[in-house]
């Protein structure tokens, strides 16, 4: 409690002693309070600092004392402070005082930081005296950045996400349209001359859904959902086995410089993926450097640690000294069909298929760039520890690709069922159609002949091609089953494992023989799955 004075008449000792008492409590409460507080005379003269003030500043008491408060301050707020203070003693113009706001400090050690500052003025006996309370928000400012830097990944992240979504489904539906035409395309074939100029035409037209394939896959390598083939990939191997690819294809005006890390780590990686990515983003790098210059690719160890980047990465940059983006450009470089170039010099796919393929393969890719001054990817890729080597599985060609079983097709697309059924009757087969997995049960009821069943796995009604599969297994267990469809593999929560018929397929659980075939698919390659599955022995429950 501050101190009072309880007689009535009090003696010069007694005011004395308050005086004293008042002082001590006001300099107890100073230096107790976590904020720095200084006060100044009119002409900027520090009068006082307490504790905190002296700890945020670097200044000792005696240091700062006597002097003008603009030492704490930088340039240009330091060499402006008086003129400041002289005009609002003359005009009343206030910038802080009784208002405060956010300004910036310097310490002893010549650093500067951020910081709250709220002034009050007092005026007594013909005196007006400042003080200032000021905080230290150089940790504040850092969550605040950090959080917003947090929310734009997140807000990023979602939309990409989004993104990803809408091209996956356009991805599949072009499939499907795509194995219809191609389906048309090889039953004109074989009806022509081949000799003839229609010949060439269907070729023609056979090569444009080739292309449009690999636009699929590189809309669906940026939804993440194109099916990879990791292997144990040395990055200093890869990029020198490019060098002399890249070198050519940039031509003579880019310098191609190589940075290899020491003792690279091993990454799981798709190699093509990661040739496909660097060879995208050498070209994007020669565009932005019209007049020719230096492209550095740098690999190194990047060792985990913290809470985002728990794991060790290997690193792999490709640096341009080109024109660079602009802001607005920087944020879109990702997005699909996203491009700067003229019309017919790209299709923006090229980044967006690099950002799919590494998030899918458990990696980041992040991109610096400085309009003028040039621009580099940095794509992390995850350190291989278990030293896993790729899966092989003998594939053995099969001369007989015909047969004359009775096969049970199941796809609610009429033109995709049309195709299928042509197709497997001019190898020889019986065929049954239905155009849903509840109209596949009522024909497997009525009909017991059939000795495979060809399903498209998303299917509406109900019952689509996994859930088929499931219940042919449990009631027909001699019925082999052969699952299609326009996604790659992942991309559907259900979907088994492609597992060639050697095994249970994850979501089909003992199945005794099965496959998967993507759309589209050429003739061949139809009738090779087919002929496969029918021809492998049921395995023992």
């Amino acid at each position: 409690m501050p101190y009072r004075l309880h007689t009535k008449h009090p003696t010069k000792q007694d005011i004395t002693h308050a005086l004293h008492a008042a002082e001590a409590m006001y300099e107890a409460i100073l230096d107790a309070t976590v904020d720095a507080i200084i006060t100044i005379d009119s002409k900027g003269i520090v009068q006082s600092v307490n504790r905190a003030a002296v700890k945020m500043f670097g200044y000792t008491a005696g240091e700062t004392i006597g002097q003008n408060v603009s030492m704490l301050m930088p340039d240009p707020y330091a060499t402006e402070h008086d003129d400041y203070l002289k005009r609002y003693l003359e005009t009343g113009e206030a910038r802080i005082i009784g208002i405060g706001r956010e300004v910036t400090g310097r310490r002893k050690n010549g650093q500067t930081f951020p910081m709250d500052l709220a002034v009050g003025e007092a005026r007594f006996d013909g005196r007006v005296m400042f003080t200032g309370i000021i905080r230290d928000i150089t940790a504040a400012k850092k969550n605040a950045e950090e959080q917003q830097r947090l929310e734009n990944e997140l807000r990023h992240a979602q939309k990409m996400e989004a993104l990803g979504q809408l091209t996956g489904g356009v991805a599949h539906d072009f499939n499907n349209l795509l194995a219809v035409i191609l389906g048309n395309l090889e039953m004109i074939d074989d009806e022509i001359d081949p000799d003839g100029f229609l010949a060439d035409a269907i070729h023609d037209a056979v090569e444009a859904t080739r292309l449009g394939s690999q636009l699929t896959n590189r809309l669906l390598a940026f939804s993440r959902r194109q099916p990879l083939s990791p292997q144990v990939v040395n990055l200093n191997t890869l990029v020198v086995g490019m060098s002399e690819l890249l070198q050519r294809s940039l031509g003579g005006s880019v310098r191609v410089n190589l940075v290899l890390g020491r003792e690279l780590w091993d990454t799981l990686v798709d190699p093509g993926q990661v040739e496909n990515a660097l060879l995208n983003l050498a070209i994007n790098a020669r565009d932005a450097m019209p007049k020719g210059g230096d492209l550095t690719i740098e690999t190194l160890n990047v060792v985990g640690g913290g809470r985002r980047r728990a794991k060790d990465y290997v690193r792999l940059t490709i640096a341009d000294e080109g024109t660079g983006m602009s802001r607005e450009v920087l944020e879109r470089a990702f997005d699909p069909f996203f491009t700067t170039k003229q019309d017919g010099k790209g299709n923006g796919l090229g980044l967006s298929m690099v950002y799919g393929f590494v998030k899918q393969s458990g990696g980041h890719v992040g991109i610096d760039s400085v309009q003028g001054e040039g621009t580099t990817i940095t794509i992390d890729l995850p350190r291989d520890t278990a030293g896993a080597g790729t899966k092989t599985r003998d594939n053995v060609e099969g001369d007989k690709l015909a047969g004359d079983e009775t096969i049970l097709v199941v796809e609610d697309d009429p033109r995709v069922r049309k195709v299928t059924v042509q197709r497997l009757k001019s190898l020889g087969y019986e065929v049954v159609e239905a155009p849903s997995g509840q109209g596949a049960l009522e024909t497997l009821d009525r009909q017991s002949d059939i000795d495979l069943v060809f399903t498209d796995i998303v299917m509406p009604g109900g019952i689509d091609g996994v859930q088929l599969a499931e219940k042919v297994r449990n009631k027909y267990p001699k019925i082999k089953v052969v699952l299609t469809t326009g996604y790659p593999r992942g991309a559907l929560d259900n979907e088994p494992d492609d597992d060639d018929g050697d095994g249970d397929a994850a979501g089909v659980s003992g199945m005794t023989s099965w496959a998967i075939l993507r759309k589209p698919h050429t003739k061949r390659e139809l009738a090779k799955k087919i002929r496969d599955c029918l021809d492998r022995k049921p395995r023992s429950l």
